[in-house]
């Protein structure tokens, strides 16, 4: 199993999730963002946390395999250190365990817990770490909770193992091991932003686009619908056309924003390249009729910034 994760760690990116607490929150970023900046510095693993004041925050940490352990090992080792300062103040004398909470699809559980709680047992024996998997789904959305607790070496090794489950079911796009989009949990976020401003059809943004997205309203709608849709529906195409001045903020530096599109949404995005004499680009987009409109609406969402100098979404 060991060798299995080794192997695939130079050439498969993958995105765990974690549900944080604010306090946790605040104990990863650190002063000044201290902290969140030396994991991601050491790690090489990309460490988003979600916005908003909500007393739970989404944790995102995205890299190979191998950076992906490092970041975890990183905030077990920086928990642990918070129990032991907590506990300099306190009577207690046994310390408790370092807990982590992540974030997992749904459809997803099922191997986790394996043939009558076979594998989830192997994990628990193999590890020294307690795992959780929650029996109800998160609000709103289709995903469970998944409790791991122990050491902090006992979590690195449990996180590996589930990594390994997470890869065997999900299905490998190119690279990419992108799970299917959890479009509520995606929206929840997307709304906390500030509310976009309205693309009219007098904006020349979209001089291809046939179905503007209006407004975060409007998306809430179509997330909603979307979600209600079949597992597999067949995959169709979607065209649309973009100024070329506005195709950076899309593409984002070194193709940071359009990756994160491109697993945010689980569709493909191919952008055409400039022609001469043409002031548009083509963007084709593939996949589900879902991950259509949810690529869609995060392309609008990052134009909609630019044009009405929100900046950095």
């Amino acid at each position: 199993m060991e060798s299995k994760v080794s192997e695939g760690g130079l050439n498969v990116t993958l995105t765990i999730r974690l549900l944080m607490h604010g306090k946790e929150v605040g104990s990863i970023i650190g002063k000044k963002g201290e902290t969140v900046k030396k994991m991601r510095e050491e790690s090489g693993a990309r460490i988003n946390i979600s916005e908003g004041n909500c007393p739970e925050r989404i944790v995102t940490i995205t890299g190979p395999t191998d950076a992906i352990f490092k970041a975890f090992a990183m905030i077990a080792y920086k928990f642990e250190e918070d129990i032991i300062n907590s506990m300099s103040n306190s009577t207690a004398t046994s310390k408790p365990p370092v807990t982590l909470r992540l974030v997992v699809p749904a459809s997803q559980c099922g191997s986790l817990i394996g043939k009558g709680g076979s594998k989830i047992k192997e994990i628990r024996e193999s590890t020294g770490a307690q795992v959780q998997v929650a029996g109800d789904m998160l609000p709103n959305s289709t995903e469970r909770a998944v409790t791991i607790s122990g050491t902090p070496d006992a979590i690195i090794q449990c996180v590996k193992q589930i990594c390994v489950v997470m890869l065997e079911a999900y299905t490998i796009q190119g690279q990419y091991a992108i799970p299917h989009p959890d479009l509520t949990k995606l929206h929840q976020l997307a709304m906390q932003q500030t509310p976009f401003t309205p693309l009219g059809q007098t904006t020349p943004a979209f001089p291809g686009e046939k179905l503007p997205l209006h407004s975060s309203e409007e998306a809430q709608n179509l997330m909603g619908q979307s979600s209600g849709l079949d597992a597999n529906p067949p995959a169709s195409t979607h065209e649309l056309t973009i100024p070329n001045d506005l195709i950076g903020c899309i593409i984002g530096r070194q193709g940071t924003k359009i990756n994160e599109i491109r697993q945010m949404s689980g569709a493909q995005i191919k952008i055409a390249n400039a022609t001469e004499g043409s002031s548009e680009r083509q963007i084709t987009i593939t996949g589900t009729p879902a991950n259509i409109s949810l690529a869609q609406y995060l392309i609008n969402a990052r134009l909609t910034s630019e044009v009405t100098g929100m900046g950095a979404l």
